[in-house]
């Protein structure tokens, strides 16, 4: 536990319970609240944060079921679902319970699955499983459970100072065994969530945390040395880096969002990285003046948009609760003119790709098919056929259909093990 002492359970659980409360207002990202409270609560151990988060994330995932279970229990209903959520050892939860909440919890234990209700096991909205059971048929199970599994941790091994093996070999060494990703050339994905950011590895820019997804729409914009390639939804910068790294740090490369508290957080990654070709700009909108004067100069362009974020349930479960028809509605919107907005960026022979972390069609396959119909002087590529000429194993797997017989990148968590993630790609004529 290091310094602190060890929580009694019975302040444990209250503390899961109010962060459980704070969580459930969905007034912010899960992953805020839960970083605030850590700092609002400096006295907690690793242990105890592990065990404060994986609960909330636990309910989050599982909120439908709890909400039909809790209404048995007593008390404040944020406590009854810390309780079925609660992220340790059963003798250890009991401990903190009243004899009634022991015969409650037992009760709801001895619950089998195969007898709930279809929401009760997916705990997924509604307005989410119809499209998903339409593009997936006998899929939607196997995705709905591994949305409700979490996910590990990636790494991109930044292959302009390291080699993939060597790293692996260093981690080892540092007690964090890792396997090599199936199909990014860059990837280690490691079992758990270790702590990185003390090790060596780590502050000397040979690692990032990155999914494996995330790696492949890097690896599809195939950037070269001496390019001028602009990241335009730019963000943290996880995807810029890989970009710049590809490019050897010659070229530029320009990341532009329109957050700059965004772009604040991707200049520590970008001083490890030792990347000097990167330049970060805040823009106001998508038809900002920096956007006009490099109207037709640039050879690719990355346009990984703002969506529902629903491909990385595993890491987000809230984003279920916290998105609707209508926020998605806004999205689309919002993703046909940044599309737009970017493709004048492009010099003839230029590469454009979109990429969204989503998995609903509307974000994805039509802004892209919208997209083709309104500009005749771009043309759709095959995502598989891109991916294989970059040696990418089994790159035929992770598309799927496109227009006119092209496919798109279409990673899915329960096939790939990756976050839900969609890419098209066009050339400029």
């Amino acid at each position: 536990m290091g310094q602190s002492q060890a929580m009694h359970p019975k302040a444990l659980l209250d503390a899961c319970s109010e962060l459980v409360r704070l969580t459930l207002k969905f007034d912010h990202p899960a992953d805020a609240i839960v970083s605030r409270f850590f700092r609002d609560n400096r006295g907690l151990g690793p242990r105890e944060r592990a065990t404060l988060a994986e609960t909330v994330y636990t309910v989050l995932r599982k909120k439908l079921l709890f909400d039909h279970l809790a209404p048995s229990g007593s008390g404040p209903k944020e406590r009854r679902l810390a309780i079925l959520g609660f992220h340790g050892p059963r003798d250890f939860l009991k401990s903190a319970l009243s004899d009634h909440e022991k015969n409650w919890l037992d009760q709801c234990d001895q619950v089998k699955p195969q007898d709930l209700m279809e929401r009760h096991r997916h705990n997924l909205p509604e307005w989410l499983v119809e499209p998903l059971k339409a593009q997936l048929g006998d899929g939607f199970w196997p995705l709905a459970d591994s949305f409700n599994l979490g996910a590990g941790l990636d790494l991109r091994v930044n292959d302009m100072t390291a080699k993939r093996a060597d790293i692996r070999k260093e981690l080892n060494q540092a007690g964090i065994p890792s396997e090599t990703t199936p199909y990014s050339p860059w990837g280690l994905r490691l079992k758990g969530k270790p702590a990185l950011n003390k090790l060596d590895t780590f502050t000397r820019g040979a690692i990032e945390v990155q999914d494996e997804g995330s790696q492949l729409l890097a690896l599809l914009l195939d950037a070269k040395r001496g390019e001028m390639v602009v990241d335009f939804c730019a963000g943290a910068g996880g995807k810029t880096l890989a970009i710049g790294a590809a490019m050897r740090s010659t070229g530029r490369l320009y990341a532009f969002d329109t957050s700059a508290h965004r772009l604040e957080a991707l200049k520590p990654r970008l001083a490890r990285s030792g990347l000097s070709n990167v330049h970060p700009a805040a823009i106001a909108h998508e038809r900002d003046e920096r956007i006009k004067r490099l109207a037709g100069k640039i050879d690719r362009v990355l346009v990984d948009a703002p969506c529902s974020g629903l491909g990385t349930l595993r890491r987000n479960p809230d984003l279920k609760w916290r998105q609707s028809p209508q926020s998605v509605e806004e999205m689309t919107v919002k993703q046909a003119a940044i599309l737009q907005s970017a493709a004048r960026l492009l010099k003839s022979g230029g590469r454009l790709v979109y990429a969204t972390c989503s998995i609903l069609p509307q974000e994805n396959e039509q802004i892209a098919q919208a997209f083709s119909a309104a500009n005749p002087d771009f043309t759709p590529l095959d995502a598989g056929e891109v991916l294989a000429a970059l040696k990418v194993p089994q790159a035929a797997s992770l598309c799927s259909g496109g227009e006119n017989q092209l496919s798109y990148l279409r990673l899915w968590p329960h096939l790939h093990q990756t976050d839900g993630f969609f890419a098209a790609i066009w050339q400029k004529k």
